[in-house]
């Protein structure tokens, strides 16, 4: 997955996002900062949702159902990923990856993962917290043997 992959697919679902809140095309325009004839070409598929409102729909609808469905449950992971390319600090607590994720690898520190839906890599540690992101298994596998070896 890239930004482009991500911007395409939350354009496609921006309309279904918005009724399942409940909100009108004002609304919903208002809340992301767009004019209302730009949703509607975003939701008719006339033109892709832009990075900045793809975040913003990310951020402020990340309880989403729809969303979830379509990336697992952590939207602000996945957009946070591909804005840095990779994401290597501790970054907060997760839910443990029970339902969207694949243990690749586990030590006595920490838990490499893979999301099922966007495919991106992640490693926890065994309170959840998040230590790094990335799309690229060959960097997450280094730097999960790092972290591994230094405890």
């Amino acid at each position: 997955m890239d930004k482009e992959d991500l911007r395409s697919q939350v354009s496609e679902k921006m309309k279904l996002i918005r009724v399942e809140y409940g909100y009108t095309q004002n609304r919903m325009a208002d809340c992301l900062g767009l004019s209302k004839k730009t949703l509607v070409q975003i939701e008719k598929g006339r033109t892709l949702a832009g990075w900045t409102t793809v975040v913003a729909v990310c951020s402020l609808f990340q309880g989403s159902e729809v969303l979830k469905g379509m990336l697992g449950d952590a939207p602000i992971e996945i957009v946070e990923t591909l804005a840095h390319d990779q994401v290597d600090r501790p970054a907060g607590r997760t839910m443990g990856g029970k339902v969207w994720w694949q243990n690749i690898e586990e030590s006595e520190m920490f838990i490499l993962q893979q999301n099922l839906i966007s495919q991106h890599y992640r490693i926890i540690d065994q309170e959840y917290q998040r230590w790094y992101s990335s799309f690229e298994k060959k960097d997450a596998l280094e730097r999960y043997r790092e972290l591994s070896n230094q405890k």
